[in-house]
Order: C-alpha cells, then sequence, then structure tokens
C-alpha cells in the first residue's frame, strides 16, 4: 500500500477501484498514484463507500486503514473456523502465524466470543464427551487435552468432571478387552500391564477395577488382589 504524507486538511480523491486477481473479496483504491492507497475487504469497502470520486481526508484514512486490519484478522478467524471448532487459544495461535498485531488479534478474539462464535467452556464439553465415546481415553487425559489446546484449568476441570461416569466405563472395558488380548505372560502379569495400560490413558482407579474385574478371564485363580494395591494412589 501507498503510504502518504498528508496534512489533517488534505484530502485524496479516489479515481478507481479494481479487484485483487488473486483474492476477489479483497479491493484496492488508487488516488492517480501506481501504487494503492489502501488495499482493503469487500465489507470495508461497502462500509466506507470507497467509489470512485469519494474524497479521504488523512483521518478517514487512518481509521480505514486500522478497521481493515482488524476486520481482516476477524475475516481469517472466520475461515479458519469452518474446518472445524477451535479455542480461543487456537485461533490466537493461528494469528500469530499470520503475523497480524497483537491489537487486532485480541479484537478479533473479543468480538469472536461476543458474537457467541468462540465459547471455550462449550467447546470444552462437546470436546470431552466426543472424546470419551470415540477415543477410549478417560477423563485425565481428555482434561490434559483440554488445557493443551488453550482451555482454562477450571473450565476443563468442569468439563470431565460433568462426565457420565457410564460411559467412561462402558470406554474403558472397551479399551480393556481390546488390549488384554494382546498381553502375553501369566495372568498377574498381564492384569499389571492392563491396570498401567488404562491408568496412562487417563481412566480412574476406581473405573479401572471395575473394567479389569468385566473382563472374561482364563478359568485360573483370580489374583486381583494381588494387585488392588497399586490402585490406592489413583
Amino acid at each position: 500500500m501507498l503510504e502518504m504524507d498528508l496534512n489533517d486538511e488534505d484530502t485524496l480523491t479516489i479515481v478507481s477501484v479494481k479487484q485483487d486477481k488473486k483474492y476477489r473479496r479483497m479491493y484496492h483504491i488508487y488516488t492517480g498514484a501506481d501504487e494503492p492507497l489502501l488495499s482493503v475487504h469487500e465489507d470495508i469497502l461497502v462500509r466506507y463507500r470507497l467509489m470512485k470520486d469519494r474524497s479521504l481526508s488523512k483521518s478517514e484514512i487512518d481509521n480505514i486503514r486500522k478497521e481493515d486490519e482488524r476486520y481482516r484478522a476477524y475475516a481469517l478467524a472466520i475461515v479458519y473456523l469452518g474446518a472445524k471448532p477451535r479455542t480461543r487459544k487456537e485461533i490466537e495461535r493461528y494469528l500469530i502465524r499470520k503475523e497480524f498485531e497483537d491489537e487486532n488479534i485480541q479484537y478479533a478474539l473479543d468480538r469472536l466470543e461476543n458474537e457467541h462464535i468462540v465459547d471455550d467452556e462449550q467447546y470444552a464439553r462437546q470436546f470431552a464427551s466426543g472424546r470419551l465415546r470415540n477415543s477410549l481415553k478417560g477423563r485425565r487425559w481428555i482434561k490434559q487435552e483440554l488445557q493443551q489446546r488453550g482451555i482454562s484449568k477450571e473450565a476443563a476441570a468442569e468439563a470431565t468432571d460433568a462426565l457420565d461416569r457410564e460411559v467412561e466405563l462402558l470406554a474403558a472395558k472397551k479399551a480393556a478387552e481390546k488390549k488384554w488380548r494382546s498381553l502375553k505372560g501369566e495372568l498377574i502379569d498381564r492384569k499389571r500391564k492392563l491396570m498401567g495400560y488404562l491408568l496412562r490413558r487417563g481412566f480412574p482407579g476406581d473405573i479401572v477395577k471395575e473394567a479389569i474385574k468385566s473382563i472374561d478371564l482364563e478359568p485360573e485363580e483370580d489374583t486381583f488382589e494381588e494387585v488392588d494395591g497399586l490402585l490406592l494412589d489413583n
């Protein structure tokens, strides 16, 4: 874009408006020079009525440029959200990679939240519920995943605490049955390995205990009590 030194009382008149050949929603505003004075999103073009013969003062040009930069951050975030729901932190990281200034990023994030397009608490609830059903992982693992996505500890805890225990137990049983078939060794060793596996997948100790008890074991002496103590600290 063309940078020009203008006094407050000076004005420039738009002589042409050209659509960008690559980005069809971008428009270049010319006031006579070879370089465009402004390059703006079409929504800004319409909002400020940037048409041929329109006169622009220095303050108007500064305001339009500022508004366009923060609006572009917002519009790009909307496109990014089109693929799947995102947390506020994920969108912030994305806009940082796109080299937007922090002021414009915060504007975009605040607007998205005010319009209820981004809602971290709702995201956390939906993510936790879907993860529990589809990934065979427990609430502790899911809580860590939420925090890695930028969800606060409080919101992550609230979302995982609200998970249905019976659904989590069913997920643990499925994970246990699947893993059990691949374990080798003595029964007691297989149970120890299975217990560690389920705990690492984020299932609470009481859920792990019930899941292991539900497995159809070989007709051998049930030695579960010998490893039961491993669950006391979980």
